[in-house]
């Protein structure tokens, strides 16, 4: 199933949708109503983007432009940046967007994205399902977690604004990773807590891949291993991670790590 189309059916009465991982797009009532290829190339990606998460507040013209161009504004920024906020009025002011109310008011020299209250929106729906998913492992209540915890991890391994580099795109990338591994380590609790370790062992060897100094990570794969019966591959693991953090960091494994190797070793 597509990736739009699962989430459709998770939030079949969501009038507006914004993806802006994987393929910039924009969807009002299931009719596909801006593709990326309309947002005037990387520029016109970015500064979407960009008013779509500042939403809240109004964003100044040399705000944006410093967003544009990092290491040095051109001398004719502000034509070229009218040129990009004008693309993008014009596509919020477009059937079927425009019976929406989605715009993009301009005064002062600010700009701000307006969006109905009730908009979807890929990035927030992804730390919303996290946090969703972690709630209900804290709760005790697994059979709550695969929904969410699913969500998360889908939205969280996608790539956010791919080909376009800076400050703001990388710490955005940063915060979509660590909800990924946050996502894969609640589905490694709920296969464990279902009886199937070889998917803990699976969703567990992502979460180590995707961030290799994350211990806890590490502490799932091994007890994903040790209830699937291969305490050898276990204690390889707790290995591997003491190699690395003492290489690495010149550091060694937190006491919970050390408890839980000693543990396996003292059954």
């Amino acid at each position: 199933m597509a990736f739009a189309a699962f989430l459709a059916l998770l939030w079949h009465d969501m009038s507006l949708r914004i993806y802006l991982t994987g393929n910039t797009t924009v969807e009002a009532d299931g009719v596909v109503a801006i593709r990326e290829r309309q947002l005037r190339g990387k520029q016109g990606r970015l500064a979407f983007a960009y008013l779509v998460c500042q939403r809240t507040r109004p964003v100044s013209r040399e705000e944006l432009a410093s967003l544009l161009w990092p290491a040095e504004m051109p001398p004719a920024w502000q034509v070229g940046l009218s040129a990009v906020l004008s693309k993008i009025q014009t596509l919020l002011a477009s059937a079927p967007l425009k019976a929406t109310g989605a715009t993009l008011s301009k005064g002062f020299g600010q700009y701000q994205m307006v969006l109905p209250v009730d908009t979807w929106i890929d990035l927030e729906a992804c730390s919303s399902a996290i946090d969703e998913a972690e709630g209900s492992l804290r709760a005790g209540e697994p059979g709550s977690i695969l929904g969410p915890a699913t969500v998360a991890a889908t939205i969280g391994g996608r790539p956010f604004l791919p080909g376009i580099d800076g400050e703001w795109v990388d710490s955005q990338r940063r915060r979509l990773e660590r909800q990924h591994v946050r996502a894969l380590e609640c589905l490694a609790h709920m296969w464990l807590a279902h009886g199937e370790p070889a998917l803990a062992v699976e969703t567990a060897s992502k979460a180590v891949a995707l961030d290799p100094f994350r211990e806890s990570s590490y502490q799932l794969l091994m007890r994903a291993h040790a209830a699937g019966g291969n305490r050898p591959e276990a204690m390889r693991v707790y290995q591997r991670l003491r190699n690395l953090l003492a290489t690495e960091l010149g550091a060694g494994p937190s006491p919970e790590t050390e408890a839980l190797h000693l543990g396996l070793l003292y059954p």
